[in-house]
């Protein structure tokens, strides 16, 4: 079942509670390797947003400073590093992940899908303390990164970015982040670059769509979920990538880490875009405007568009007359013919923003209205 959420799936929450209005579904994702070459036993990845409140913290370490050598040390590393804990509106849910300031106003990278289906995002600088609330500058799903302003932020230290184009297989990493989204000291993790340029597959296991990341650094770093979003160091102290994906079981026991992080020019570039306001295909300036359904794609099918499974209340789809079993096959002039060509059709538009909706009743019957797109979940 596909939805009409612009990012890439999140890690998943637990289940939300029951409540008489529709909830806004969750997508369990997995990644799968996709490189050439691949062996035949390809290890099942995942994104890693977190659970907000886990009981525990297992895997990577906490920064503990037990020396001043450690203090200094713990100090370095959470320098620029932010807790980031999202809201999602319409589960009922919340969500954890990690980021880093890029500037002293408040600028912070992190991962696109760490954001996903938020209504609130509230962003805590490790080192103080404080915490803010963050509004979307703008995102790029296909690379996973998204760019957030804290509100009211100023002179705030900032993480030191690299140059990934140096890095090279073998090189040491150490990844920064929020390691079960309990906040806190910032979970720590060291490894070794294994892999460059590599690509991987998000899988949406309700559908079987896939969406692909590619030109990632590969490393064997053990990350969990609340890390995403997180810097991943060189030994110099200069962030190199962007933790977003790693292995969510082991294959076999005693299998090594692996895990991924979208290598920081990549991510530096989307950011420079974002802050110029210049949208693309890929690139959504703030957040998109919201519609109020969940589709079902009806590839392969006689139908061809997006099958609506179930329309929110309150939505800008209820007011317009839009119902389940509907198929909407065109967004303005632009044909829907999935539930992935809906998403496409609607990106670059914003809340506010009129569009024209033309679909199809159970009888075969055609409609069409104009509706104002509402402000939803990221």
């Amino acid at each position: 079942m596909g939805v009409e959420w612009p990012d890439p799936q999140p890690w998943p929450s637990p289940p939300p509670p029951p409540s008489p209005k529709p909830a806004w579904p969750r997508v369990l994702v997995a990644l799968v390797a996709a490189a050439l070459g691949a062996l035949l036993v390809i290890p099942v990845l995942a994104l890693l947003r977190g659970d907000l409140d886990p009981s525990s913290r297992a895997g990577n370490t906490a920064i503990e400073s037990a020396t001043p050598a450690a203090t200094a040390e713990a100090a370095e590393l959470a320098t620029g590093v932010v807790d980031i804990a999202t809201n999602l509106g319409f589960d009922r849910s919340r969500g954890a992940g990690s980021g880093m300031v890029i500037s002293p106003t408040g600028t912070v990278l992190t991962s696109a899908h760490v954001i996903r289906g938020a209504t609130t995002i509230t962003v805590t600088v490790v080192a103080t303390g404080d915490s803010y609330q963050a509004t979307v500058l703008g995102s790029d799903a296909t690379r996973d990164v998204a760019l957030l302003r804290l509100e009211g932020a100023s002179g705030l230290d900032a993480v030191t970015l690299g140059d990934s184009a140096v890095v090279a297989q073998g090189d040491a990493v150490i990844a920064v982040g929020n390691a079960g989204g309990t906040g806190g000291s910032p979970s720590v993790s060291t490894g070794t670059v294994t892999a460059l340029d590599q690509t991987i597959t998000v899988t949406d296991p309700d559908s079987g769509r896939r969406a692909r990341l590619d030109g990632l650094i590969e490393t064997d770093a053990s990350l969990e979920p609340g890390d995403s979003g997180g810097p991943m160091y060189n030994a110099s102290g200069e962030v190199i990538g962007i933790s977003t994906a790693a292995d969510a079981g082991r294959s076999f026991p005693g299998a090594e880490a692996q895990s991924y992080a979208v290598a920081i020019d990549t991510a530096e570039a989307i950011a420079e875009e974002i802050s110029a306001g210049r949208g693309s295909s890929t690139i959504q300036i703030g957040i998109r405007g919201f519609l109020g359904v969940q589709v079902d794609d009806a590839s392969g099918e006689s139908i061809r568009g997006a099958l609506i499974a179930l329309v929110l209340d309150g939505t800008p789809a209820e007011a317009a007359g839009l119902h389940s079993g509907d198929v909407i096959i065109a967004i303005d002039d632009n044909p829907v013919d999935s539930g992935d060509g809906l998403t496409d059709a609607l990106h670059g538009h914003h809340p506010g923003d009129e569009v024209r909706v033309f679909w199809t009743d159970a009888a075969g019957r055609d409609h069409d209205a104009t509706v104002t797109l509402a402000e939803g979940p990221v």
